[in-house]
């Protein structure tokens, strides 16, 4: 399976929760269409199915010590 890089993941993950914390607070439709928007795009990026899931996967992934020496994208 393909898995997103790590740079990507952690911008998704901020992406998540900071529209999650606008959602909470003002519960605006924009905020709420953005957050379900990240979570696909999070649940796709993890292979997974629900955004629970995503996220423990994607922490997961940034967790894991092999990631230290991977290069980051320049683009």
């Amino acid at each position: 399976m393909l898995m997103a890089h790590p740079v990507v993941l952690k911008n998704l993950l901020q992406q998540y929760e900071t529209l999650s914390a606008l959602h909470a607070e003002n519960g605006t439709k924009e905020a709420r269409q953005r957050m379900e928007d990240v979570a696909y795009t999070l649940c796709v990026s993890t292979g997974t199915r629900h955004i629970d899931a995503a996220l423990i996967a994607a922490r997961g992934r940034l967790s894991a010590p092999h990631l230290e020496g991977e290069a980051v994208p320049t683009a």
